[in-house]
């Protein structure tokens, strides 16, 4: 199963990531891909 995410750097630095099929579903790393790894756990933890 795939899922779109939004990916949007942090103004404290970092990057914020939500999940918009998935209310409520958000996650934030120090670096791009540090967010993206999160994101995925979120999901499968979500689900």
């Amino acid at each position: 199963m795939k899922f779109n995410i939004i990916l949007e750097p942090s103004e404290e630095g970092g990057f914020n990531v939500s999940v918009p099929a998935l209310d409520g579903c958000f996650t934030q790393g120090n670096t791009e891909d540090e967010a993206i790894s999160n994101a995925k756990e979120e999901i499968y933890a979500y689900l």
